[in-house]
């Protein structure tokens, strides 16, 4: 085999743009939200332990340099705990220059390992965690699809931080339209300051048009916002987001204004930044320049 084997799309974070990515898994493990399209036909499947333990092997041949090994698909927490085992042993052992080891962990594969199960995959080199918690109103999760309700979503985020593990969030501005727009924003603040992780990622939602939720848009069953509305409820989520320590990000290529605020002591001036903008004093990304 030349090279990793990769299957589909891989998506990975942005923070993990220098990472070696290992595909555990192919596909997501609940694929049913409304506006994500990218596993749409795809069936989850974990991958044969051959075809992980070859790019293993091929990575530590060939990336010595890179510090930072990612685990995609989109949800590779799922994996059995001694699966998981396997790979993250077979990482230390043959990579032992890798610093941190992270991946994506829905809260429901959260809520499937104890505590104890995610301290253990902590000392044997995972880092961090990378959770979607999307909107923290219980209608706007209802209506999307994401198979939890916040309460549920709070407790995972919850115990992978007292796992010792690092957290990372994200949200979706704009994902309740214009009909739950203040009840998103502030539930949304209010989900990630019980949390208390140490990274919130803020996305803008961009319709694909392979989802149900542009198919419900053309139907008239949801009103996008606008980019003034947009920065209105950004401004709202931070307000009501209190973190203790760490990053609150809004610099993902989806967003209109790029911010990146270290909590709690730059929340104000950030909050007069979003002002600025709302008074026109702050040019923000143009429609061309977004991406997902």
């Amino acid at each position: 085999m030349d090279g990793m084997h990769y299957e589909g799309i891989i998506i990975r974070p942005p923070s993990e743009a220098e990472s070696i990515l290992l595909q555990v898994t192919v596909g997501c493990s609940h694929n049913k939200c409304t506006f994500c399209g990218t596993y749409k036909g795809v069936r989850f499947r974990i991958k044969e332990h051959s075809v992980i333990d070859r790019d293993i092997r091929h990575a530590a041949q060939n990336f010595p340099f890179l510090k930072r090994v990612f685990i995609t698909d989109g949800d590779a927490l799922i994996l059995p705990q001694s699966r998981l085992i396997r790979v993250l042993s077979a990482i230390r052992e043959q990579m032992p220059w890798v610093l941190r080891v992270g991946l994506y962990g829905n809260a429901k594969s959260v809520l499937r390992k104890t505590p104890e199960e995610l301290a253990q995959l902590r000392e044997l080199g995972l880092g961090i965690v990378y959770m979607g918690l999307e909107s923290g109103d219980d209608q706007v999760l209802e209506e999307v699809r994401k198979g939890l309700p916040p309460q549920r979503i709070i407790e995972a985020g919850q115990r992978v931080r007292q796992s010792g593990l690092k957290l990372s969030v994200t949200a979706i501005l704009g994902l309740g339209g214009r009909q739950r727009s203040l009840e998103h924003a502030r539930a949304t603040g209010e989900a990630l300051t019980a949390m208390d992780p140490n990274y919130v990622g803020l996305l803008t939602l961009m319709v694909l048009p392979n989802t149900e939720l542009a198919r419900r848009i053309e139907k008239g069953g949801f009103q996008l916002l606008d980019t003034r509305e947009i920065l209105q409820e950004l401004r709202e989520m931070l307000f009501y987001t209190q973190m203790t320590r760490g990053l609150f990000f809004a610099n993902h290529a989806s967003n209109y204004l790029p911010l990146r605020v270290r909590m709690p002591g730059e929340k104000s001036k950030a909050l007069a930044t979003i002002d600025a903008a709302l008074r026109g004093r702050v040019s923000l990304r143009p429609e061309w320049m977004r991406g997902l």
